[in-house]
């Protein structure tokens, strides 16, 4: 089936990939979009009846994911908007420096040392708990050149 190899995409981690369109009207509620720049978690959606300029207006509100801003966009149904490329990942906690910084391993034994501990009550818990001496798996969204702690939940052996 060599007529299918000419239409593989590669996918790549540069900041033009970071993004596709997507039309307005195809978009969806706890689906991600950019508003303003951001990436952003839908949370309401409300489209309005088309006018006598034949559009119909498509209103947004979306929480940054990563600074839990809220922000909001109109869009004509039509058009094309942004939407961010959102990967998931969790690693396994191994320690926290003086400096705020975890340091995680990946499933591949890998160690990296460049997230900062989450703000707020979520930075608050992960470092009780650590300290306590639990086993924590930290999920990590990655998006448009960012990256943050999102969650964290304790390791129990024999998770996959």
């Amino acid at each position: 089936m060599a007529e299918l190899d000419d239409h593989e995409f590669q996918s790549g981690d540069s900041a033009a990939s970071s993004t596709y369109p997507v039309q307005c009207s195809a978009l969806r509620k706890n689906g991600f979009v950019m508003i303003k720049g951001r990436p952003c978690k839908i949370v309401e959606m409300s489209t309005s009846k088309t006018g006598k300029h034949g559009h119909a207006k498509v209103h947004m509100v979306g929480i940054d994911i990563f600074t839990s801003k809220k922000a909001e966009d109109i869009c004509p149904s039509t058009h094309n908007m942004d939407v961010p490329v959102v990967k998931r990942a969790d690693f396994f906690l191994v320690d926290i420096s003086d400096d705020g910084y975890l340091s995680i391993m990946t499933e591949a034994g890998d160690i990296r040392q460049d997230l900062k501990i989450p703000e707020g009550d979520l930075g608050v818990q992960l470092k009780n708990d650590f300290e306590a001496g639990k086993e924590l798996v930290c999920t990590v969204l990655k998006a448009c050149g960012e990256e943050c702690v999102i969650a964290i939940k304790t390791s129990t052996t024999g998770d996959k």
